[in-house]
């Protein structure tokens, strides 16, 4: 699935939905190592499990950020 994000430094996450399980997390823009962190971080990963820990996460002053993002775009991917 491909999302474009709102209000971060990234401008779009690419990700893969198998059997409820979060695989091949890729950013682009924003953070390079630490985006790349949070993809080895969540993969495999039980995509609700990934939603209740990263939802909710800002970036200074801002209302989100790309963790935030990547919860939205899970939610979004599994009421597809």
């Amino acid at each position: 699935m491909t999302y474009k994000t709102k209000g971060t430094c990234s401008s779009q996450i690419d990700f893969d939905l198998k059997d409820g399980k979060v695989y091949n997390v890729r950013f682009t823009g924003g953070c390079n190592g630490n985006l790349k962190g949070i993809g080895a971080l969540v993969e495999g990963q039980d995509a609700q499990d990934v939603i209740t820990r990263l939802e909710g996460t800002t970036c200074g002053f801002k209302s989100t950020s790309c963790p935030d993002q990547l919860a939205k775009a899970l939610k979004e991917a599994l009421n597809q």
